[in-house]
């Protein structure tokens, strides 16, 4: 896939598909993550909701290494930048509890990835201020591996927000997420969005890493049927 460049110039290898991890202990986050990389996934997300930061570090660094072994792939780490240098994550995703853009970037400094989740556009509004690197958007619609949900955005939701960032300049890439399935990439890429961010429909397949791959091929050619 594309590598897309953000505004700081900075190089978001494989956004086009991220993979976040689910689970009820390490090695199901570990396994999650090998089947969507050795799909194809260039784009993995470790999110241990809950878990200590020995837990989230030895389990980085494990997810760094496969991440390594597939392409280099690229490694972020959900919530908590304080861990982002011992897990050897390229990033960090922020959620709209969490520490703002600018405090994570005086902890990581210019070369680390750092994502920031949004509802709406004055969220992205704000992101966009503090120095965020891109914008994961959503709910797309119900998911159920994500707790306190914001509003269900729907494609008009998406349209009417990604219409607000060109009238505006805001040229952040933006990844959406929350239950997007494969029929959902064409209209959805067609609002505006850069990718999209998947769980439960990789976990929950059948063959997560053949789930994968399909994601990917559809992301190519969005308008190919999926069989």
């Amino acid at each position: 896939m594309n590598s897309i460049i953000t505004p700081d110039g900075l190089s978001l290898s494989g956004f086009r598909l991220q993979f976040i991890t689910n689970g009820d202990s390490a090695q199901e986050h570990l396994e999650g993550a090998e089947a969507a990389l050795r799909g194809g996934c260039r784009w993995v997300q470790l999110r241990m909701k809950g878990a200590t930061p020995e837990m989230i570090v030895e389990t980085g660094r494990k997810l760094r290494r496969l991440a390594d072994l597939h392409g280099h792939a690229t490694f972020i780490l959900d919530d908590h930048a304080e861990l982002v240098v011992e897990t050897g994550a390229d990033g960090v995703h922020l959620g709209k509890n969490d520490m703002s853009p600018d405090e994570a970037r005086k902890i990581l400094g210019p070369d680390k990835i750092i994502g920031s989740t949004a509802n709406c556009l004055d969220d992205i509004r704000l992101a966009a201020s503090r120095g965020a690197d891109y914008i994961g958007l959503g709910p797309f619609r119900f998911t159920t591996t994500k707790r306190n949900l914001s509003p269900l955005l729907g494609l008009e939701g998406y349209r009417t927000i990604l219409a607000g960032c060109r009238r505006e300049g805001i040229t952040l890439p933006v990844v959406a997420i929350g239950g997007i399935t494969l029929g959902d990439i064409s209209p959805i890429l067609a609002t505006g969005v850069a990718g999209v961010a998947v769980s439960g429909a990789i976990l929950n397949a059948v063959s997560p890493q053949s789930e994968a791959s399909a994601w990917i091929k559809r992301l190519e050619n969005p308008t190919t049927s999926h069989i």
